[in-house]
């Protein structure tokens, strides 16, 4: 019981230290939490995966809201992940796919699995409804 609680611990150091980084944009310092970087995104349907993909998402997402953030709802551990429910906030400032900036903020609540393969995180899958995010940038 101590190793699997020294595991949880050690899992949630991490998943925590990546959405801290996230916020404050220090995506050297997210890239880090991963073994191997990887976001699967299941309401867009589109997958990021190796550190090229990644840091080219971290830098379309946050042309599209230079202000992004989550904050954290809550965080449970599960038998090879950490599953974090959270809020995601921002203001449309640059353009996202074919959509140009409307100046409106999104909140929107969502649910990430953080995947690991013992101690070491290998995919953020993360779901949530686009169409909520699209419904207040667009209303």
């Amino acid at each position: 019981m101590e190793r699997t609680d020294a595991l949880r611990r050690a899992r949630e150091q991490i998943v925590r230290r990546h959405m801290e980084a996230e916020n404050v944009h220090d995506f050297d310092a997210v890239i880090d939490t991963f073994s191997h970087p990887r976001y699967e995104l299941i309401g867009t349907e589109r997958t990021h995966d190796g550190e090229a993909a990644v840091r080219a998402y971290f830098k379309e997402t946050r042309t599209a809201f230079p202000d992004q953030r989550n904050e954290l709802i809550s965080l449970r551990h599960a038998d090879d992940a950490v599953v974090v429910e959270f809020w995601l906030a921002g203001t449309h400032r640059g353009p996202l796919g074919e959509l140009a900036p409307t100046g409106r903020p999104f909140r929107c609540r969502m649910t990430a699995f953080f995947i690991f393969d013992g101690a070491d995180l290998v995919c953020e899958r993360v779901y949530f409804d686009s169409a909520t995010i699209v419904r207040q940038l667009t209303a």
